[in-house]
């Protein structure tokens, strides 16, 4: 079923789709399990398809959602393709020079899975000398070679997440690392393994805009405000990741001002969170 307020449209990012006259033309990587992937209806579903759908739901309003290539999707926004962008996008030095950010939506941080049963494991410390399982060519092999030599774990690089976490499930690695959220599914999905260790990163997942559109940003800004203090996105955590966001936490934690804190096109200007619209 498509949530109300949700019009899905498929393919790679054109200009040529028209505007909407009323409601906002997003658009994210429909590959990205859990925030958007394929259903078994043909649709698109996932953490990030509800979002948008609450976003419209709070405005009101109808947020058409296009599933294409996330290489495609900055170039597009920066077309005028899209009013803005709702697939989970790190907030970088580099990307903040180009476009406008809302405040972080969730951390981005990194997560371990383990054996179901294993003892519950705190820090890079507990998996010294471990073997773990990666996706091959990833930020997170990256991140484990660099300090191998420090913790003296065994790094195994698979072709696919999918096949690192088997490696895990079956015995032949000690624990997998990936995205928090990509690992949260992992576990709730194969019972099998368990969520472990989330090591933090201090980076968020934001939405970005074009440079001159502040109004949007700081709209949408308010609506994730909103959002975090209403439950909503409390209730996608535990419906899309089986995890129950901690107090303090980015996704239930409204930042103050409009953007993303540290990064070019902050605004810093007092507001009080509402969801009245």
């Amino acid at each position: 079923m498509i949530p109300k307020h949700i019009l899905l449209s498929a393919g790679l990012a054109v200009a040529a789709l028209p505007a909407l006259a009323d409601g906002y033309k997003v658009a994210l990587d429909g590959t990205f399990a859990p925030h958007a992937m394929p259903s078994l209806s043909g649709g698109v579903e996932g953490f990030n398809i509800d979002l948008a759908a609450a976003i419209g739901e709070a405005l009101g309003t109808d947020m058409e959602v296009v599933a294409a290539q996330f290489s495609g999707l900055i170039p597009a926004l920066q077309a005028g393709t899209y009013d803005f962008l709702v697939a989970p996008t790190t907030v970088t030095e580099e990307r903040a020079a180009n476009l406008l950010f809302t405040e972080g939506f969730m951390d981005t941080n990194f997560a371990f899975t383990v054996p179901t049963g294993t003892d519950p494991m705190e820090g890079l410390d507990a998996f010294k000398g471990k073997t773990i399982a990666v996706n091959k060519g990833s930020v997170y092999e990256s991140f484990l070679n660099d300090r191998a030599e420090e913790y003296g774990w065994d790094v195994v690089a698979y072709g696919t997440n999918t096949d690192a976490v088997e490696a895990v499930a079956t015995g032949r690695a000690d624990a997998n690392l990936a995205g928090a959220t990509v690992s949260a599914w992992a576990a709730k999905q194969n019972p099998r393994i368990d969520l472990s260790y989330e090591y933090p990163t201090g980076l968020v997942w934001a939405f970005p805009f074009r440079k001159d559109d502040a109004e949007t940003r700081d709209k949408i800004d308010m609506v994730l405000e909103c959002l975090k203090t209403d439950g909503t996105m409390a209730a996608l955590s535990e419906k899309w990741f089986g995890v129950t966001p901690a107090e303090g936490t980015t996704i239930v934690t409204p930042t103050p001002g409009y953007g993303t804190p540290g990064f070019d096109g902050y605004d810093d200007t007092a507001h009080d969170v509402t969801c009245d619209f």
